[in-house]
């Protein structure tokens, strides 16, 4: 099961962000809505169900309709769904029938089914065969959640549901204002490292950015290497830290600005700053070797202690699983600040949700949709999906003072310290593939080859400005 779980990680990292560029489009553009799906003024929608809103009902739904939810069956599982999920909402609702089916092809199931005018009430929407959602709210076939982040939170007493949750999550599921998904799982980034080897050598972690040179010094003395990543294929790895310095020295807007192809956005000062000191780092403290190596073998020297700090994120821990020997235990920290007038506090992280849920506008019953997505975000099925999966999810607080992993529990104290300070990240790499791969073989030159500081910003300034001049490259924005 372990296996299953790391393999599917991998798949993921990339659905993550896929999410997260579609939550955050402000305006999907034509060429994002060329999938065929039904919608507009003319369609007929079926009758639907409704109830009386009430204290106790506040959504209004029919207390005896059926929900029908689909789920995506693949790294996450469906057992949350069938364990933890039906079974919470049936206490509260016992005549609301669960219809439940679980599928690997999202798009090839419901796609017809939407067309059709009988989708699904509650849609998992995820998967390597996902569906194009900006073309799903286009149509309409996406129920506004409104409603549901106003509600009361299910089990939160005196809160509403989207209080419950960490900074960004409504935002994240919204178009032109209004939510219409929501982001389940959450991901934390950050510097990784063996809380047992650091704790035996006395090591304590940085939060300063001469605090971590030294420590790095001290690293390197013992035998070790401070800090790497594997260059052939997760360089983009290394992009999200030096991104992430960057977003702390002078906010998330220096990564808007990026994603907006605003001129001069990559030789502002923050990513000038962040590429001179994580330059620096390269230059004394990474294993040249680590350019030509793939992201599990270097996670692996990790695992054997040869390496201390890894950029990564919190599906570390699952992928490593077999590897893990037991004197290894997973632990993360927030990367340090780089200068003393960083916007942002050291306790600052880059975090983001993923793996979609919506409503069908045109089911048979959205408001019982609804209803169960607000069962998912009470703190007790939260709770239930983070045993279930190791991941955590946008309820804030829900696995607190759980021991579930190492990792995991180690991910939700530094999320929990953050606090406030927590940024989504860019969406540039999901939107643009060119300047994606650029940002890749230029951070590598950076930090294997000794490149500079302003060599680094002037190539991404080239790339970004010939992307934003480039007619046939369909333009996202974001605020």
């Amino acid at each position: 099961m372990t296996e299953i779980f790391a393999k599917a990680e991998v798949d993921r990292r990339t659905l993550l962000r896929r999410a997260a560029a579609v939550g955050l489009m402000a305006t999907p553009a034509v060429g994002m809505l060329s999938a065929c799906v039904g919608g507009g003024d003319d369609d007929k929608t079926q009758d639907q169900a409704t109830g009386t809103k009430s204290a106790e009902n506040p959504l209004g739904i029919d207390p005896k309709a059926g929900v029908e939810i689909i789920i995506f069956n693949g790294g996450l599982g469906t057992a949350y769904a069938t364990d933890v999920d039906t079974p919470l909402f049936n206490k509260k609702w016992p005549d609301a029938k669960i219809k439940y089916s679980t599928t690997e092809q999202i798009s090839t199931v419901v796609q017809p089914r939407i067309n059709a005018g009988n989708p699904p009430d509650m849609i998992n929407n995820s998967g390597s065969n996902l569906m194009d959602f900006g073309a799903i709210v286009k149509a309409g076939q996406a129920a506004d959640l409104t409603d549901l982040f106003a509600a009361p939170s299910w089990d939160v007493s005196g809160k509403t549901v989207a209080e419950t949750l960490v900074p960004g999550a409504v935002e994240q599921g919204s178009y032109d204002g209004k939510p219409f998904a929501m982001n389940y799982s959450f991901t934390v980034f950050g510097l990784w490292f063996n809380k047992k080897l650091f704790d035996s050598k006395g090591w304590k972690n940085p939060t300063t950015w001469a605090e971590f040179t030294a420590l790095c010094d001290q690293i390197k003395a013992a035998g070790v290497t401070p800090f790497g990543y594997a260059g052939a294929n997760a360089s983009y790895y290394m992009v999200r830290a030096l991104l992430t310095s960057a977003a702390k020295i002078g906010t998330e807007q220096a990564l808007k600005d990026i994603d907006n192809l605003k001129p001069g956005a990559w030789t502002a000062d923050p990513i000038k700053q962040a590429a001179q000191a994580w330059g620096e780092i390269g230059n004394k403290y990474i294993n040249k070797t680590f350019l030509g190596l793939k992201h599990t073998e270097v996670q692996l020297q990790q695992n054997q202690d040869k390496l201390a700090f890894y950029p990564c994120g919190s599906w570390l821990e699952n992928e490593q699983a077999k590897d893990t020997p037991p004197t290894f235990e997973y632990a993360v920290q927030a990367y340090p600040s780089v200068t003393a007038s960083d916007k942002l506090p050291a306790t600052a992280i880059n975090a983001a949700a993923g793996e979609i849920y919506f409503a069908a506008a045109k089911g048979a019953n959205p408001q019982g949709g609804k209803e169960y997505i607000r069962a998912m975000l009470s703190k007790e099925a939260a709770l239930g999906f983070t045993k279930l999966t190791k991941s955590l999810t946008v309820v804030a607080g829900a696995a607190d003072g759980q021991t579930i992993s190492p990792g995991l529990t180690s991910a939700n104290d530094v999320l929990g310290k953050a606090g406030k300070d927590v940024f989504m990240g860019y969406l540039f790499d999901t939107w643009y593939k060119k300047l994606d791969d650029e940002s890749r073989a230029a951070v590598n030159d950076l930090m294997f080859k000794g490149g500079d500081a302003q060599k680094f910003c002037d190539r991404m300034e080239t790339a970004s400005q010939k992307v934003a001049k480039d007619s046939s490259v369909t333009k996202f924005t974001r605020s």
